[in-house]
């Protein structure tokens, strides 16, 4: 089985309201790309990567003006793969959705979110349990003794999963960026990427108190999807001592407790070696592209002996997809991330 996570910029923008693929000569929302390019291209990765279910990462809007349901199933439809099933959670307001697609001849899924209903104000009735990834969180982070409340604009995706290899429980997220927008000058730039690190970090937080919820009722987890993070992506860390990525996976948790991805793992290893990049941007003001490592899919330690491999499928990093002329072609030119597939499989 075949699990995938893979964050499509600004899929939205290839389809009309109701739905329907818009396959013209038009911008897509994607520099230098029309829309018919990217239709072909994204048909080219999906087919490629031929996954049981994918998380896509900024699917097509879900709101009373766009139909990203009927999008995300048309689009499946005319690329003929099998996760042509599409399963979304809570909806939310910045036309980037969490959209799980699945193929139904070999997976049952459902929306299953959990924890509490919390007040406006963080506070949840049971005052123990992470409250629901659609309402809001309370949280000190020790730097300045005021407790913050959060939300998230892409509440994570809470799935459960009936599988080949039994019930497996999937958290899809996609945490808000760091990137200090609207700011005039560098000292409101610093303001507000500091503002952005702290409400990273709190989503993360929260994030990990489900996770823990889930290992200790024994369950069998992946949580797949773009964090946003990475071990000193930014000079913000120090302030707060740890990355998102470390949070979420439980780097100073017992072994029983962490969450495993390979690509995760060699990162944190070491800082300054050459890392695995899962994302690739132009920075115009450089003239030159930054690559990251942003996109991860994590398992329990009880799934992690079905765990066979992760793939990311990077045009320049994996050698299939390097002498793949046009897969190749297609990666560049779908998105700005690139798939990251992890191939499970039963205990020998």
């Amino acid at each position: 089985m075949r699990v995938a996570t893979y964050n499509v910029e600004w899929f939205h923008a290839v389809f009309d309201p109701p739905g329907n693929l818009l396959r013209d000569g038009a911008p897509s929302a994607r520099e230098g790309v029309t829309r018919a390019e990217q239709i072909d291209a994204l048909t080219t990765v999906f087919r490629a990567i031929d996954a049981d279910a994918i998380l896509v990462v900024e699917a097509p809007d879900i709101s009373p003006r766009h139909d990203g349901i009927a999008a995300i199933a048309n689009f499946a439809a005319a690329a003929g793969i099998r996760a042509r099933a599409p399963l979304a959670g809570f909806p939310n307001e910045t036309q980037q959705e969490l959209t799980l697609l699945y193929d139904p001849d070999v997976i049952a899924a459902r929306h299953d979110p959990l924890g509490p209903v919390a007040g406006k104000h963080g506070r949840s009735p049971s005052g123990v349990a992470a409250p629901r990834f659609d309402t809001s969180f309370r949280i000190d982070l020790d730097i300045d003794a005021t407790e913050d409340v959060v939300t998230f604009s892409k509440p994570p995706l809470e799935v459960a999963l009936s599988t080949p290899l039994g019930d497996i429980r999937f958290i899809g997220c996609h945490v808000k960026s760091k990137v200090p927008h609207g700011a005039e000058n560098a000292a409101e730039a610093m303001t507000i990427a500091i503002a952005n690190r702290r409400k990273q970090l709190a989503q993360c937080i929260w994030l990990r108190r489900r996770i823990e919820e889930h290992l200790s009722a024994g369950d069998r987890l992946i949580l797949a999807g773009d964090l946003n993070d990475g071990p000193g992506l930014d000079e913000y860390e120090h302030l707060f001592g740890r990355s998102g990525v470390e949070i979420v996976a439980g780097t100073d948790a017992l072994p029983e407790a962490r969450l495993f991805d390979p690509h995760a793992g060699r990162a944190l290893q070491s800082r300054v070696a050459a890392q695995p990049t899962t994302a690739r941007f132009f920075i115009a003001s450089e003239n030159r592209w930054l690559s990251a490592l942003l996109d991860y899919v994590m398992v329990s330690p009880n799934l992690r002996p079905c765990a066979r491999r992760w793939r990311i499928w990077h045009p320049f990093d994996d050698r299939d997809c390097l002498e793949d002329a046009a897969l190749h072609r297609a990666l560049l030119m779908a998105s700005d991330h690139f798939p990251v597939t992890l191939d499970l499989a039963a205990e020998d």
